[in-house]
């Protein structure tokens, strides 16, 4: 067996917080034996890599995330901030589209909206986007990926008038006299417009797919959960061709759900694999940036509760098919009022999976300690994936939408560290609103130092220390949801780990998000390095 001995480095195993070596070796892909370099004979040592007092962490895993959108939206225009601010800067980005006056059949889009920073205060309208063209459609979706903008040629292909009703759990913004004004709130409304973008071929989606991988392996992730799957026709195939033909990250793939046609129950082939089906996603509320989160108190200055995206048949159906299938059910809850009905519906029933979560909360925006005890007491087994780049990168959207008593409970880490034992930090990527969102490093030091991008403070209660941070990217991580060997370097672990530029632990704190990713290794194959 090909045999690699490491030596000389700071080895963060993820066995504990605490817990570190300086030399491993890998035999067959697999972690044969972790120590010090000292325990080595001098003659191994001699032939051994010699990593010069690098840092070395087991490999990164991103348990909520869509390369699927990833890929779908490679060739679409990005205006998420920095790069835009203001609804004139959005219009000339899109106007710069290589797709605009290439025909009018051909949609012009973008990706990654967020009015909050405009200094004009509120959303682009179909009639800021007929500025870009009214002879083409044009579509761009809000950062959260929830709502989007279309103009008003837009609108006309998909059919949307004064007469069309709101679909369920979802609205079509109307103007004073009732017309819809193109902002298109939450995602069966979206689904409205954008099911008549003309689809890629699998080819196209199959290379698309495999440079987002060769993205994600620079980030130095090796693991990821893509948490809305179905966003590409008949997802499994498309990854496991990808797979098939270059490295690519473990992938556990969530199906949406869909009421009006029921998923077909799995075989065991499509449950097991590097990539394979890990769940079913369904949504329970919207998000907290665009005040379409479920919550208990009524958004500041309103009347406004949110909205409730499913019902309680739909999600108990959806319930059933991942017990009836053996894998997880995945529930968007990010209001308060959202995760505590999820707490309702769920929390006395048995668990049907053994070492992993039955049920998995993504997000959980409010939580109280009150909530955060009732998960933990639980007969249900409970796992949350929830973020720090959100409040990070959207911080002016979420200080308009939080009442000042309730910032110690958005996204409490710390609690949660302490309270829910599979538990994960992640980036949602591409459906927030940072360019690098993705960039895990970015999200440890959010996690660490609870500032925003500006600076502001994001709740310094709830900070964590980054051993914590780095775990709930390691072996927390990989409690949430099934990744076979990775997340720790240990003996018996898969040979997947990165080797950093800089030490994540010993940095400045505000320095954290600079660290980067030197190598990445997957099963003991060297599957990036910086040039």
């Amino acid at each position: 067996m090909n045999e690699q001995v490491f030596v000389n480095a700071k080895v963060f195993t993820a066995r504990g917080e605490t817990d570190f070596a300086s030399a491993f070796r890998v035999s067959g892909g697999v972690v044969e034996w972790v120590g010090e370099t000292a325990e080595l004979d001098g003659r191994t040592v001699r032939g051994a890599r010699d990593l010069g007092g690098r840092t070395v962490l087991p490999g990164l895993l991103d348990m909520h995330l869509h390369p699927g959108i990833m890929a779908d939206t490679a060739d679409a225009t990005e205006c998420l901030p920095p790069r835009v601010g203001s609804l004139a800067e959005l219009v000339a980005a899109l106007r710069a589209s290589p797709a605009r006056g290439a025909g009018e059949d051909v949609w012009i889009l973008g990706t990654g909206y967020d009015e909050t920073k405009y200094p004009e205060g509120r959303s682009p309208t179909a009639a800021d986007l007929d500025r870009v063209s009214t002879s083409q459609p044009v579509m761009i979706w809000r950062a959260d990926r929830h709502s989007a903008v279309c103009n008003t040629r837009a609108l006309e292909i998909a059919g949307v008038t004064a007469l069309t009703p709101d679909p369920p759990g979802a609205r079509f913004e109307r103007d004073a006299s009732g017309r819809p004004d193109g902002v298109l709130t939450e995602r069966e409304a979206t689904l409205v417009v954008s099911r008549h973008i003309p689809q890629r071929s699998v080819s196209e989606r199959e290379d698309l797919l495999a440079a987002v991988g060769e993205r994600l392996f620079r980030r130095g992730i090796v693991g990821v959960c893509d948490l809305l799957a179905t966003t590409v026709p008949d997802p499994l195939p498309v990854y496991r061709a990808v797979a098939a033909r270059a490295p690519f990250p473990d992938s556990a793939l969530f199906l949406g759900w869909d009421p009006q046609e029921p998923l077909a129950d799995l075989d065991e082939g499509e449950r097991t694999g590097s990539a394979r089906v890990g769940g079913v996603k369904v949504l329970m509320d919207g998000t907290y940036s665009n005040r379409t989160a479920w919550v208990c108190r009524p958004y500041p200055g309103s009347d406004d509760r949110g909205l409730r995206s499913i019902t309680d048949d739909d999600l108990r159906a959806a319930g059933g098919w991942a017990r009836r299938n053996g894998v997880q059910l995945a529930v968007h809850a990010m209001g308060d009022r959202a995760i505590s009905h999820v707490v309702d519906v769920f929390g006395d029933q048995e668990p049907w999976l053994d070492g992993w979560p039955s049920v998995r909360i993504e997000h959980a925006t409010l939580m109280a300690p009150e909530l955060v005890r009732r998960l933990r007491e639980a007969r249900m087994d409970f796992g949350i994936a929830t973020h720090t780049i959100f409040l990070y990168s959207e911080y002016e959207a979420y200080e308009h939408n939080l009442r000042p008593d309730q910032v110690p409970d958005a996204y409490p880490v710390r609690s949660l560290y302490e309270g829910v034992e599979a538990l994960a930090l992640s980036s949602d990527c591409p459906a927030t609103a940072w360019s690098e969102a993705d960039d895990p490093f970015v999200s440890i030091e959010a996690a660490v130092r609870r500032r925003a991008h500006n600076g502001a403070d994001i709740g310094a209660a709830a900070a964590v220390t980054v051993p914590q941070a780095v775990l709930l990217y390691t072996a927390r991580a990989a409690r949430l949801t099934r990744m076979d060997g990775l997340g720790t370097l240990t003996p018996g672990a898969r040979a997947s780990f990165v080797v950093l530029d800089a030490d994540v632990f010993t940095v400045p704190e505000e320095e954290i998000s600079r660290v980067g990713v030197e190598e990445t290794w997957a099963d003991g194959r060297l599957v990036y390095r910086r040039d």
